[in-house]
């Protein structure tokens, strides 16, 4: 922030010479708040708000900020591997001008942050899940399928900013980069979905976003570096140890709620070393750069520097990030764990006052909830009627509800029905309830409602079967 009045017009020579310093750096700092998101994506669903804010802020300054210079600076030591001692010595012994002190900038190639941004955040998420241990309520993968696809969609779409972006231009090296981007999320996509077919026999959509994730996460050091063949080969291997890893951490029992590691962290390290491996002399020519290649060129030390690096940033990044998570969780009021009443109930609703959505269960002699507060989606056998209600409003029977049985009440609250929640008759309810059985939804079908503008509204075919509540 001390810098801000050095930006302007003026560009940086050897960093981003064809755009604006003040451009470069609202991009970077885009790349820094990203980077750190990613890392929370290893600890949902048990993690406080405030102890992790602060966390962000050190991490980002003792992490990110490293191993960013690291990696891009012109005096960065892993983009200088070949002659870092030669610098350092030129600087030590005469002046920063000297010939010899000039970066050669023959080292690691990372085009688009497949260290400073993958395997920093996901190797800090690996930390952080190790601190915080397991959550108490597992839940279901995810809780809006549209969601995810629309996440990803999204996400696609900026990382073609993410990896064409990082070129500092428009030219076409970025257009190379762009491409390989999307071809190697498309080639991740249909591997991670056939793959997984192979043991559920389901063309899965929750698959196709994870491959595609897990391609965009292995093209993003190679995607200004490689040719787009290649880019297909790191998609489909990428993917597949991402997928392969997901399924050993689920027989180990490690809690990586959303892969932050399984994907970015693992998806980083591989995408940086297949990087050495299929990195070409005439993709860096498309913009003038100068550069010996990868193995498919004979030079056979790249891959050592890409190992090199990647493995500094790994161990950086994990050790710092445990420290920082032990130090706040030692200070009053900072613990990062959320309590186990506070878990069960949600974070959002703790800590924010807030939800999405809650399940509402009123017995048949209830009260009836008015439209104010809730959305009547059918009725039960036994004729108790299911809403979905305003946390808000019934904020204090949610939490009286929670771990034991209520009586004297007419209904009980769920918050997020895809949460496991303790009823008020102390049974586990879960989404799982609503669709283990795909021929109930066909038998009973859906109710509809007249809303207090006398619109029609298609109840959730799933309200039919929470008889099993």
């Amino acid at each position: 922030m001390g810098a801000l009045n050095t930006l302007g017009s003026h560009s940086f020579p050897h960093t981003s010479p064809q755009i604006p310093s003040i451009a470069f750096m609202v991009y970077q700092m885009q790349f820094a708040t990203l980077t750190a998101a990613l890392i929370f994506g290893s600890v949902p669903e048990r993690t406080r708000f405030v102890p992790a804010m602060i966390f962000t802020v050190f991490w980002t300054t003792f992490v990110y900020d490293f191993v960013a210079y690291w990696t891009w600076a012109d005096r960065g030591w892993i983009r200088n591997f070949s002659c870092i001692g030669d610098i350092y010595t030129a600087m030590a012994t005469t002046n920063s001008s000297s010939p010899s002190a000039v970066p050669c900038q023959i080292g690691g190639y990372d085009f688009a942050g497949g260290g400073p941004v993958h395997i920093a955040s996901g190797f800090a998420g690996l930390a952080y899940c190790l601190v915080l241990g397991k959550r108490k309520h597992i839940h279901v993968e995810h809780h809006s399928l549209v969601n995810v696809m629309f996440g990803t969609g999204i996400l696609w779409f900026g990382w073609l900013a993410f990896n064409g972006g990082s070129e500092g231009a428009a030219n076409t090296r970025a257009a190379m980069a762009s491409t390989n981007t999307t071809i190697a999320a498309a080639c991740g996509a249909l591997t991670w979905i056939w793959f997984d077919f192979i043991w559920t026999r389901k063309l899965s959509a929750l698959s196709f976003c994870s491959g595609a994730v897990a391609g965009l996460v292995g093209i993003t050091p190679a995607a200004g570096f490689v040719a787009p063949w290649a880019a297909i080969v790191i998609g489909f291997l990428t993917a597949l140890a991402c997928n392969s890893w997901c399924r050993v951490k689920k027989h180990i029992g490690f809690d990586d709620s959303f892969d932050a590691f399984s994907v970015h962290g693992c998806g980083g390290f591989i995408g940086n070393i297949l990087t050495g491996i299929f990195a070409q002399k005439w993709v860096g020519k498309l913009d003038g750069t100068d550069y010996p290649g990868g193995w498919l060129e004979g030079n056979w030390i790249q891959v050592g520097y890409q190992l090199g690096g990647s493995t500094a940033i790994a161990v950086w990044s994990f050790t710092i990030s445990g420290i920082l998570c032990l130090i706040i969780n030692k200070i009053p009021y900072l613990h990062l764990r959320q309590t186990e009443t506070d878990e069960a109930l949600g974070g959002d609703f703790v800590e924010m006052g807030e939800v999405g959505y809650m399940l509402v269960i009123s017995e048949p002699e209830g009260e009836i909830l008015d439209d104010e507060h809730a959305f009547n989606l059918g009725t039960r056998h036994d004729g108790k009627r299911i809403s979905m209600g305003d946390a808000l409003h019934h904020n204090s029977d949610a939490r009286s509800s929670v771990g034991s049985k209520k009586t004297g009440s007419s209904f009980d609250i769920l918050k997020r029905p895809h949460i496991n929640r303790v009823r008020g008759n102390d049974s586990e309810v879960s989404m799982s309830s609503f669709t283990d059985s795909a021929s109930a939804h066909q038998e009973k079908g859906a109710s509809t409602r007249q809303n207090g503008h006398g619109h029609s509204h298609g109840v959730v075919n799933f309200a039919a079967d929470v008889d099993r509540l």
